[in-house]
Parts: C-alpha cells; structure tokens; sequence
C-alpha cells in the first residue's frame, strides 16, 4: 500500500469510528430510560468530569490540553512513519484516535465525558464507546509491538549464527 493510500485509509477509519462513536453514543442517551436492566450492564448516565477511573476530576484544561498534545504526536508519529507501519497497525491507530478525539470533543463541548455503560458483573466504573475503542485499540498495539520485537530478536538471533 502506497503512503498516500495508507494515510487515506487513516483518515476515513478514523472518521468513521467518531461518525460511529458519536451516533451510536447519542443512540443509547436519547433511548437510556428505555433500555431494560439485566445481570451483565445497565446504562446509567454519568458525567466524568475526570479521566480513567475517574481520576483528575475537574481537571478538564489538563486532560484536554493533554489529550491534543496526544493525538498530535500520535498523528506526526504515523506520517514520519507511515511506510513501515502495516495496514492493520493503521487500523487500531485510528480507532486509539477517534476514541481519544471523541473523549476530548465532548469535554471541550459539554465540560466532562457522558459515560453510560455500568457493568453489573464487577466493580467496575461507568464507561463510554470511546473508553472501548481507546483500551481496545492499546491492547491490540501493544500485541503487535510486543510480537514484533519478538520477530526482530529471532531475526538478529538468525543473523549472529
């Protein structure tokens, strides 16, 4: 795949995970008080005005400054590296991107994070999709660079014999 490809791949991931995000979002706010309860989630509306686990609450010019500084250096990382990152590695940066954009835009918007989700299973805190695709998307990125650092040292071990 070319780097303009690969970039165009980005872009279009990337908008549709927060079209994706947002509408399914505002789907299940709109809906909330219909949604029946069961023993696995409910949906509860919760606003965050901190971050994971609600941490840094009402530090929202921290986190969003935070968050910009992120993705900038997230998105100048991929186009400075664009040739060597494979199409799947693509994929999962732009679903970490649109979670992280989708985060911020909300806190810049309504002054905190509209969290719905409430496992009923743990003790767990309210979550949002955002909150899915980000430790989804950190999970899978880390797999790949733990299992290509693994390739790289079996290569190396290949090469010194």
């Amino acid at each position: 795949m070319s780097k303009t490809s690969k970039i165009l791949y980005f872009l279009i991931s990337s908008i549709f995970f927060v079209i994706f995000d947002s509408y399914f979002s505002n789907i299940i706010l709109q809906n909330i008080i219909n949604m029946p309860s069961n023993p696995v989630i409910d949906l509860v509306f919760v606003q965050n005005t901190g971050a994971a686990f609600s941490i840094l609450q009402n530090s929202a010019a921290f986190l969003i400054g935070f968050s910009i500084i992120a993705l900038t250096g997230i998105i100048i990382y991929l186009i400075k590296n664009i040739k060597r990152i494979s199409t799947i590695s693509i994929f999962w940066v732009a679903l970490l991107c649109a979670g992280i954009f989708c985060n911020t835009y909300e806190r810049i918007v309504y002054g905190f994070v509209r969290d719905f989700f409430k496992l009923n299973f743990i003790n767990f805190p309210v979550f949002n999709i955002s909150d899915i695709f980000i430790n989804v998307s950190v999970f899978a990125i880390v797999i790949i660079i733990v299992k290509n650092e693994i390739i790289n040292r079996r290569n190396n071990r290949r090469k010194k014999n």
